[in-house]
């Protein structure tokens, strides 16, 4: 039998959550945001469930480059006003700073990586990355 979130103790732990918040964005704002939505119980369960919530995902096709157009700041400012909470948003989805927002997280909160496209690693699925 396949296990979902509400077969596993998820208190206080760092859970890792792949999300498709590859969304249209219309001048910096999203313009439709059903993906987000769709996400949305997930990450209710988790909070209401004391996790420490890590969300990634890509935006759009920057080819491994740091494109500022393809942030996710306007995702988290959305999961924010939908989830009335603060959503923390790390400036990179790897290194020092990121796992630092990671280790600082605590239950019941929520962190955003930044776009995992922003490196050529994330499409190429190379392990190191991926670790």
């Amino acid at each position: 039998m396949k296990k979902t979130i509400r077969d596993i103790d998820v208190s206080d732990k760092r859970v890792l959550v792949r999300l498709d918040f590859n969304v249209p964005l219309e001048n910096g704002t999203i313009a439709d945001a059903t993906r987000i939505r769709a996400a949305l119980p997930t990450i209710r369960e988790l909070i209401d469930r004391r996790a420490r919530v890590i969300l990634c995902s890509h935006l759009g096709r920057p080819k491994g480059e740091v494109v500022d157009e393809l942030r996710l700041d306007p995702v988290a400012e959305h999961l924010s006003e939908l989830l009335s909470m603060s959503i923390d948003k790390a400036d990179d989805c790897i290194g020092e700073a990121a796992e630092s927002k990671v280790q600082d997280l605590k239950a019941g909160e929520v962190l955003l990586l930044e776009n995992t496209r922003f490196h050529p690693e994330e499409k190429a699925n190379e392990p190191g990355f991926v670790k």
